[in-house]
């Protein structure tokens, strides 16, 4: 089934059996397992314990799930039904507090309750069903249109260094970073991808590297800390990450780890590219030190993938779960309506404008 994973969307909904169906990534690479989801319960557990995740899909998923919520209200009155919808929402956005897409998700599902107030309960789970499809299915255009942009940076032949997993198990089809190098192999180019294996959790290892092995990419897996001989070397011409909510001044949160490889970029003086969707860049906020860092068990760095205890009892772990690369650090960001450039808080305004015209370049 490996050599298939590329032709199944990481997220999808399931008509048939009104389920939320997910490759659950916490098996992978050993085993691609699907799973059905019905319970918003095993929803919630699904996005916090990442058998789904990247910003993008995770959007996707809070989006279905919150409609598959909505299926299970009787409610007859549109107050009654609004009151059990916004519970289901609030329970679903407290799985993740950093992915800005969980939450722009969710509203963007209670806005199409709140602009029909006074609708049917099932009209309104028709709107809701076929406002989830309406992401799942931009998702799909939004990376496809950052891989093209992409490709505009990339020759044939190019060393890419990249971090986690910002490919398509990290959004339902084409990822972001990585979707630059899915299109390119589809065109015939070939590229030498570099994979960090990204501690603690090793998405780099498990899940990125075994999406570009099954893309048939050159790939090569690295610890973290190797990051800087590979650039030393001369290996990487292009640093291609993912972000999981970017400030309106650029400062951008991903993957721990990140910031590291921007600076190391900087010193090897490597263009360090951030694809983010622009559901994902939050113009309310205006610098990274408001953005709220998730911080996770301390396991996962002591205990996870060792058969004994690797660390010393009693001893105190810090395993936050992302970081900020400070904008300075950034050589552009990649969205799907174009390249930001320095200055970002301008550049973004231009992307926003160029998103919301009606002639509505790409996607």
């Amino acid at each position: 089934m490996t050599e298939d994973i590329l032709s199944i969307d990481t997220v999808a909904l399931d008509e048939g059996k009104n389920a939320l169906k997910i490759i659950d990534q916490t098996k992978l690479p050993g085993k691609v397992e699907i799973l059905y989801l019905t319970r918003q319960e095993d929803i919630y557990d699904a996005i916090y314990h990442l058998k789904v995740r990247g910003a993008p899909a995770i959007g996707v998923a809070a989006a279905i799930g919150v409609y598959l919520a909505a299926l299970e209200i009787d409610e007859v009155s549109y107050d009654a039904f609004y009151s059990r919808f916004k519970k289901a929402k609030d329970y679903l956005a407290g799985a993740r507090p950093t992915a800005v897409n969980l939450f722009w998700a969710l509203d963007r599902m209670e806005k199409v309750v709140l602009d029909h107030s006074g609708e049917s309960p099932e009209k309104l789970k028709k709107l809701l069903h076929d406002e989830a499809v309406k992401i799942r299915d931009e998702d799909i255009q939004v990376c496809k249109s950052i891989g093209e942009y992409g490709l505009e940076l990339l020759n044939d032949g190019d060393g890419i260094l990249t971090h986690c997993n910002a490919g398509q198990l990290g959004t339902t089809r084409y990822g972001t970073a990585l979707a630059a190098i899915h299109l390119g192999r589809q065109r015939g180019m070939n590229f030498k991808v570099f994979c960090d294996e990204t501690r603690p959790l090793l998405q780099g290892a498990r899940l990125t590297a075994f999406e570009m092995v099954c893309a048939g990419v050159d790939t090569t897996l690295i610890c973290d800390n190797m990051a800087g001989m590979v650039m030393k070397n001369g290996w990487v011409k292009a640093c291609f990450v993912g972000s999981d909510r970017v400030a309106a001044n650029g400062d951008a949160a991903n993957k721990i780890g990140t910031s590291g490889l921007a600076i190391l970029a900087k010193h090897y003086n490597i263009p360090f590219y951030v694809c983010a969707p622009t559901s994902t860049i939050d113009m309310s906020i205006k610098h990274g030190d408001e953005i709220v860092i998730e911080e996770r068990m301390p396991e996962e760095v002591t205990e996870m993938w060792y058969n004994e205890r690797m660390a010393t009892a009693g001893v105190k772990v810090y395993n936050p779960a992302f970081d900020i690369t400070n904008h300075e650090l950034v050589t552009a960001f990649i969205t799907e309506y174009g390249i930001a450039r320095p200055l970002y808080s301008e550049s973004f305004r231009k992307i926003f404008e160029k998103k919301t015209s009606p002639a509505g370049a790409r996607p």
